[in-house]
């Protein structure tokens, strides 16, 4: 895609989103179900927490898209989780993964295998996750990193480059690896997005949420697409809503009031090219400071 058709995409998605309220489901962490729930709110999307296995295949057949998170695994994921993706992959519906907490248990890790067969659509996760999943699948050398701590990354966000191509190459999908710069790929163009704020890491549920926006987006656009969109407007409304918080507790309510204001002309006009097509890629929000810069 050149930059403008992603331009012109990440536009349509967005305002697509707001006209056609799709629902996606989400199979979600228990400790941030309300603020996933409430992003997809935000940006236009529908929510609905699942946890039966019978619920998610009857989902996965009416639903556009679905987002599955590895979060407060419970011991009946073993069944759900493998029957869900089942049940999305034979019908051809787009879903999201998040590999919360990859290697804490055997568990999560008997699951994650599993889930390898039915191919994710987009993969979310900070660099620790991307690089112990790509592991797990057997996608690259079980060298040094990808170690966990909780949920948090012990890694930077470039040392999971690799990681993510490879993770991407396999799926046919695409891949956001999120820190203090993101990473999305689909294996072949490979985009930093720039923005977002610290307090992201001062509330819980941030990567969540974005997992679920992804899976709204992927109703309406393609993979890589949508993992992009996603990203793009996170950062843009966590920018602006740093600009009106000096708290995470006012920062939280800021973000979702600015994600709910962003519209399609907003964040594709916040797109910019800083490589080759072939190369780089830089999202970013577009403030006072820094109008001249773009130019318009």
């Amino acid at each position: 895609m050149t930059e403008n058709e992603i331009r012109s995409e990440m536009a349509r998605a967005v305002d697509e989103v707001r006209k056609k309220n799709p629902v996606a489901p989400s199979i979600t962490n228990t400790v941030t179900q309300d603020f996933v729930a409430n992003a997809q709110l935000a940006v236009g999307g529908s929510a609905a927490m699942l946890y039966l296995a019978d619920e998610c295949e009857a989902m996965a057949k009416i639903a556009p898209a679905l987002y599955i998170n590895m979060g407060t695994a419970m011991p009946f994921y073993a069944e759900t989780l493998p029957r869900a993706a089942r049940a999305l992959h034979e019908n051809k519906k787009p879903w999201v993964l998040d590999p919360v907490g990859i290697g804490l248990s055997e568990l999560r890790m008997k699951i994650l295998v599993q889930l390898k067969e039915f191919k994710p659509t987009i993969i979310r996760g900070n660099a620790s996750e991307i690089i112990a999943l790509a592991k797990l699948w057997q996608l690259i050398e079980d060298s040094q990193g990808g170690k966990v701590r909780g949920v948090d990354s012990t890694e930077k966000v470039s040392s999971a480059k690799a990681a993510a191509i490879s993770l991407a190459k396999f799926t046919g999908g695409a891949v956001a690896v999120s820190g203090e710069e993101d990473f999305v790929t689909d294996g072949k163009e490979e985009i930093i997005c720039a923005g977002g704020s610290e307090f992201f890491t001062k509330i819980t549920g941030s990567g969540c949420a974005l997992g679920g926006v992804m899976a709204v987006y992927s109703a309406v656009t393609n993979p890589f697409v949508a993992a992009l969109t996603a990203t793009t407007i996170f950062n843009q409304a966590g920018t602006a809503a740093a600009a009106n918080a000096n708290a995470p507790a006012s920062f939280k309510v800021n973000f979702l009031d600015e994600l709910y204001k962003l519209n399609g002309e907003i964040v594709a006009r916040n797109f910019r090219v800083v490589g080759s097509m072939e190369q780089i890629f830089e999202l970013t929000l577009q403030t006072p400071e820094i109008k001249n810069f773009w130019g318009n």
